[in-house]
This record gives C-alpha cells, sequence and structure tokens, in this order.
C-alpha cells in the first residue's frame, strides 16, 4: 500500500504533466521525393503492378520513391517511375491508383519530430502494415485499417539535408565514422583461422597490427571455445594451424592505444564461448581495464553518446560488443556487460551481412540483420536521447580480392544512396572485406565530413 507521501508525490508528477508546456507538433514536410518507411518494421512502401508492398530499402532500384504534393486540405503521394500514379487505396488494400481519383488523397498527421498517420480522408481508416500470411513466400501489402502502432510512418528525404561536422571537441561517438575490418583475423599473416582449405580465401591480408597502422578502427572477430580458451576461427577450431587467441589480439589493440591516447578502437564479437571463458580471456589482457569503455555504466542511455574528446579524456577508448544472447546468459548466472561486454543489439542497429555471393550481381539493399519473427530491430531504431551506433556491412559471402575491391570503390555511394535513408542515420562502422582494395578509407572520409540529421 502506498504512504500518503507516495501519493502526494504520484499526484503532483501527474499534475506536473499535465500543466507541463508540450513541444510543438511537427509540420507536415515541405514537398519532395520520400520513402513512406514503417516505423515498426524499416521496411519501405514499394508499387508493385498495382499493389503496395512493403520492401527492403533498395535506394532508387525498386519504385520506392514517392513525390509529395498538396492537393487541397491533403497530400499526394505520386510514384516517382510512374507520373500521375499515386500511393492510395483499393478497398481494405494499399494500392496505386490514378492521382486524380478519390482514392489518392491522404490526410498527414504528424505523431511527434518525425513520425506521421496517412489517413482516408474523412474517415477513421488509416494506412498501416498487414501481416504477412502465414507461409506466404511474398512480401506483406500495405493495408487501409485501424491506427495504431503499425500505422506510423516515417516521411524519409530521398536526399536528406547535411550539416558539417562538428569541431573535434565537439562531435559525438555517433556521429563519427570508423574504417571496420570484417572477419579481421582472418588474414593469413598472424595465424591460421580455418581448417587448411578454407585458409585459401582470407577476408583481409593484412595482420591486426598492420590494420591498426592503416587506420582501421573496428574489428569482427569470431571466437570459438577449446580447452585453451577463446580462440579465433571461422565456423570450427579443428585443424586450424597457428591458432590465434583472443586476447594476443586484444593485447595488440590495448598496446596500440597505450601508444596513441587519442583513438579510439571497437571489437565486435561473433561470440561462441561461456561467459566465465570471456571473462577469463579479458583478464589475460594487460592495461585492459584501463581502456575498457562502459556505456552502461556512464548514463548513455539517457543522455547520448559522448564527445571524442570525453572519451579520450576519460581513458574510455575500447568498446567491445558481443552478439551473445543476454537471456541465455542470464539463464547462466553470469552477464557478458558484468564485466565489460556490451550487448550487441541493445546499443547497436545493424544491416544484413550479405550482398550476395563473391561474383556476380550484388544487392545493395539495406535492411536490419535483426529483423525476423522473434526480433524486431529495424535499422529506423532510436530511443529518447539515445541513437543507436550503426555497423553498415558491405561485403559477399565469399571474400574473393577482385570483387572485394570493386565493391569497396562503391562504399560511399551504397551508404548515403542506400543505407543512410534505409537506417535514417549515418553509418558509425563501415565493415569490408579486403580494406587494402579500393581505397574504402576515401568512403570514410567523405562519410566524416559532414553529419546526418
Amino acid at each position: 500500500m502506498r504512504t500518503p507521501h507516495a501519493l502526494l508525490a504520484t499526484t503532483a508528477a501527474l499534475a506536473a504533466a499535465v500543466v507541463a508546456p508540450q513541444p510543438a507538433a511537427a509540420a507536415v514536410p515541405a514537398p519532395g521525393a520520400y520513402y513512406v518507411q514503417s516505423v515498426t518494421t524499416g521496411l519501405n512502401a514499394a508499387d508493385s503492378g498495382g499493389a503496395v508492398e512493403q520492401h527492403r530499402p533498395r535506394g532508387n532500384e525498386d519504385r520506392q520513391q514517392w513525390q509529395l504534393k498538396p492537393s487541397g486540405s491533403a497530400y499526394l503521394l505520386e510514384n516517382t517511375d510512374a507520373p500521375g500514379s499515386c500511393l492510395g487505396r483499393g478497398g481494405e488494400q494499399a494500392a496505386t491508383v490514378a492521382c486524380t481519383g478519390v482514392d489518392a488523397p491522404w490526410e498527414i498527421t504528424p505523431l511527434g519530430a518525425d513520425r506521421y498517420t496517412l489517413k482516408a480522408p474523412g474517415t477513421t481508416r488509416h494506412l498501416t502494415v498487414a501481416p504477412k500470411p502465414s507461409g506466404a513466400n511474398h512480401p506483406a501489402r500495405l493495408a487501409v485499417g485501424g491506427a495504431g502502432d503499425l500505422a506510423a510512418w516515417y516521411l524519409t528525404p530521398v536526399n536528406p539535408a547535411t550539416a558539417p561536422m562538428p569541431p573535434q571537441d565537439r562531435r559525438t561517438l555517433d556521429q563519427v565514422t570508423f574504417l571496420t575490418t570484417h572477419n579481421a583475423y582472418a588474414n593469413g599473416a598472424d595465424g591460421g583461422f580455418a581448417p587448411p582449405f578454407v585458409n585459401l580465401a582470407p577476408n583481409q591480408t593484412r595482420g591486426i597490427t598492420r590494420q591498426l597502422a592503416d587506420g582501421v578502427r573496428g574489428f569482427m572477430l569470431d571466437i570459438h571455445q577449446t580447452p585453451d580458451g577463446a580462440i579465433l576461427c571461422h565456423n570450427s577450431c579443428t585443424l586450424v594451424s597457428r591458432p590465434v587467441a583472443l586476447w594476443v589480439d586484444l593485447q595488440r589493440m590495448v598496446d596500440f592505444l597505450e601508444a596513441h591516447p587519442d583513438q579510439f578502437v571497437t571489437v565486435f564479437l561473433e561470440d561462441y564461448v561461456d561467459p566465465g571463458v570471456l571473462r577469463a580471456e579479458l583478464a589475460r589482457v594487460d592495461g585492459l581495464a584501463d581502456v575498457l569503455y562502459r556505456p552502461d555504466l556512464t548514463g548513455v542511455r539517457q543522455n547520448g553518446w559522448p564527445t571524442m574528446a570525453e572519451l579520450t579524456a576519460a581513458n574510455d577508448r575500447l568498446l567491445i560488443f558481443t552478439d551473445h544472447s543476454r537471456s541465455s546468459d542470464q539463464a547462466a548466472g553470469l552477464t557478458r556487460d558484468s564485466f565489460g561486454v556490451m550487448y550487441q543489439r541493445e546499443w547497436t542497429v545493424e544491416n544484413h551481412w550479405s550482398m550476395g555471393s563473391g561474383i556476380g550481381s550484388s544487392d545493395w539493399s539495406c535492411y536490419s540483420r535483426w529483423y525476423d519473427a522473434g526480433t524486431n530491430i529495424p535499422l529506423t531504431r532510436t530511443e529518447p536521447g539515445f541513437r543507436p551506433l550503426f555497423v553498415m556491412n558491405h561485403f559477399r559471402d565469399v571474400p574473393l580480392t577482385t570483387t572485394a575491391g570493386t565493391d569497396n570503390g562503391k562504399l560511399a555511394d551504397r551508404a548515403r544512396r542506400f543505407c543512410e535513408p534505409a537506417a535514417r542515420k549515418k553509418p558509425t562502422f563501415l565493415a569490408v572485406d579486403h580494406y587494402d582494395r579500393g581505397d574504402p578509407a576515401s568512403a570514410v572520409a567523405t562519410l566524416n565530413s559532414y553529419t546526418y540529421p
């Protein structure tokens, strides 16, 4: 039972909430080209032969761009690739219809700073996400139905305005982009990483120390459990020639940070070890505790990411993520974040890892790696006061050097035209194979010349 003091406090808080000034509602965006993007799924409305479906964001390749135009007291969304055809209504389904028809206009109402509802004028019928039929192999169509979470939309500009980067002492961690190596350990220089026949196709060709010297600041590492601890290898450590332990590469990074006190490094673990094994492995790294960054202890979720200058001043300069499940660790009684390894899904968003096979055409669509029936983490996820870091994967199933070089030369273009609108944020980490091919460092420099709204 609450005490009278608690009741008074609650009453006062409710009264303050009632009388406190509320932020002004956002206006409808200016006319122009937009993606109509679901807040719930992060997927885009796309014209598909007259039907309107949810599709993975694909830039201008998939009839996903709509021209917002005023129409009396309402608005039209005309498909950029099909003038005269608008996102409208066909009974209970969304459909492309003639822009001159009665089913084309929408009343657009702001829900907050950047979210909207689209409603058929004079009705309570909203554009909403319909569930995909059970067993269906086609994308979910958009529907026209009731309000609710599934009826919330972003109108994401096709060509968003950007701003210059703040000065060095004021730029925050989420405003900076870092060159990141996929399977950084699989380089053939530091040791073996897979059974001998797989060692013939490394993801990188330079060792960790050289990668650090070349400007790589993000490292994706796979760890598997053996009697020797956490070992770096791919799929299986059986028959690995010259295996390397996790602590060895982490020591290289800590030593680099001690020699370069203005630098910041992030490690991403594809993690197949018990938490106790990982904790023991980290304990072997001299100086790790001095530089390990703990965002969970510094109010990041409430206040946003600190500036790079603040991180440097506090010597918080090595951030370690794991892809392991928190729930499984809780069942085991030891969570990884208790010794400084952050659960990645709680702090980042990440696009699907593959652009296709090692040769042939590529898939540049940008959608969440963690959007499925059990876990809904769209790339667009944000929280009040907190913006997750964005890991942008840009590599294929097989790391062929020629293909990687070509892909890396297109990195900035894909980030700007495909992945930034899909995530509504700039990538923090650009992850590539063969970072020494195609000059991905130039893409990093380009992204570090501006901030995203």
